[in-house]
């Protein structure tokens, strides 16, 4: 037995001490940090806006207060990433042989391409200097004005926060109730009910977030990091009701929201089991090398156990001072590491998908396909449905302006199921350790398109029109 799977089996050994009593003090390290983590990212608040999650209400707060400061700290980021990258590259100072700061900065050469294509991009959009197809108001601007501020402060405190939902037992106890029935339907671990959770109230990057999280900690396998992070970082309540409102059909939210609901469901249950993802091996991280199991190998209830699962968890979480440093470097990780690749691929995705007729031609063979399904206005929706994969709300801006009213319920419906796209999801993906190619994302791209619009025809010409 692995040093790893004899800890394991001495926390399942140990959940119940003393008699089967959990230990109070455990109990209550488990409790606190828990329901933080649950207000922040779980419970969703009803503002003037609309509907919002902790987490992302401070993140508002924060981008309200720096306002128009945002766009200039992102250029700033990003030079700052391109700069210390080149000068780890170059000239190899000690305090970047190893650690953390090698692992940020001593990158790939395609990561240091993106790093100073995203950082040149930037300068160009915010000073206004060069081509038009770049720092247009819908390309780069978008990009920069628009994305960059959000991101900047949701994964400022989506890094800082993130610890309480991860590190003090919640997964572990979620992960314990449903692991039948997410192993049954999904073939997935318990815990990863807490990513499609997340998500869903908070934002597709956090559930990727803490899929990387929980891979490189050796809770999910090769295989289910990958099912995970390309089917169940679904869209957030927030952002389907921003689509339903700019595509003009908030007043079939519900219809909307339920049809996304069972096509995504469907979607989860097919893919998984099609290629490329079904050929991802079962193998570990290797840094971790094994399962960290929920499985009750005790005679206990179910909720006891699980339980006992969560406060053995927090019994041996971070203290203070390492979860500080932790929180630190996934910020670091996220500003210098992931911005510059998202402006870098979203910049180079809205470029092809407004100044080319790339997705107009490669949508094509989606006219008759629409046609079939019985869809009006099939040649100017056809772009809509393949546009997703450069950026979730693109499909949204093409359809606006279509007069079926099914057509838009359509691709709007498809967009919020496409779920992978590269202006965010795509290169946040690209850039964790979850063994996922550009390749592959395209194909779980279609597979899921291929799926899921059938489906969402069926239940708008059956049940909403």
């Amino acid at each position: 037995m692995s040093s790893n799977q004899a800890t394991t089996a001495g926390r399942n050994d140990g959940n119940a001490p003393n008699g089967g009593r959990l230990n109070r003090r455990a109990l209550i390290k488990f409790l606190i940090p828990s329901l933080i983590g649950i207000a922040m990212f779980l419970i969703p608040f009803s503002t003037g806006d609309g509907i919002n999650i902790g987490m992302g209400m401070l993140a508002d707060g924060l981008k309200a207060l720096l306002g128009g400061a945002l766009p200039a700290i992102a250029v700033i980021v990003l030079c700052l990433s391109a700069l210390l990258t080149a000068l780890v590259k170059l000239t190899r100072p000690g305090w970047a042989r190893d650690g953390a700061a090698n692992e940020l900065f001593d990158v790939a050469p395609l990561w240091f391409g993106m790093r100073i294509l995203g950082a040149v991009f930037a300068l160009m959009t915010y000073f206004q200097v060069g081509p038009t197809v770049v720092i247009a108001d819908f390309t780069g601007g978008v990009m920069l004005n628009d994305l960059a501020p959000v991101l900047l402060t949701f994964f400022f405190f989506a890094a800082l926060l993130l610890p309480f939902l991860v590190d003090f037992g919640f997964m572990e106890f979620i992960g314990s109730l449903v692991r039948k029935p997410f192993r049954l339907i999904f073939g997935l671990p318990g815990r990863s009910a807490i990513d499609a959770t997340a998500s869903w109230m908070g934002s597709g990057t956090v559930g990727v977030l803490i899929t990387t999280q929980q891979y490189e900690q050796g809770y999910y396998n090769r295989r289910e990091a990958s099912v995970i992070a390309t089917n169940f970082s679904i869209v957030s309540i927030a952002f389907a009701l921003l689509v339903t409102s700019f595509i003009g059909i908030n007043h079939l939210f519900v219809q909307f929201y339920l049809t996304v609901v069972v096509a995504g469901l469907i979607a989860a249950v097919v893919v998984p089991r099609l290629p490329p993802l079904s050929r991802k091996p079962n193998t570990y991280y290797e840094p971790v090398g094994c399962r960290l199991e929920e499985e009750n190998t005790r005679q206990v209830g179910v909720l006891r156990f699980s339980l006992g699962q969560a406060v053995a968890r927090a019994e041996t979480a971070p203290g203070p001072r390492a979860l500080a440093r932790s929180a630190m470097l996934n910020v670091a990780d996220i500003f210098l590491g992931l911005l510059p690749l998202v402006i870098a691929i979203g910049t180079v995705a809205l470029i092809l998908a407004e100044f080319t007729p790339l997705f107009t031609w490669l949508s094509y063979p989606m006219v008759p396909v629409l046609e079939w399904l019985r869809i009006p206005e099939a040649q100017a929706a056809a772009p809509a449905t393949l546009v997703g994969f450069a950026d979730m709300f693109l499909p949204a801006v093409l359809a606006k302006d279509i007069d079926s009213e099914l057509t838009r319920f359509v691709i709007a419906c498809l967009s919020l199921t496409q779920l992978i796209y590269m202006s965010e999801i795509g290169a946040l993906l690209l850039k964790s350790k979850i063994p996922l190619k550009l390749w592959e994302l395209v194909a779980v791209f279609l597979l899921r398109t291929a799926i899921t619009l059938p489906i969402i025809a069926f239940i708008a010409h059956t049940f909403v029109f």
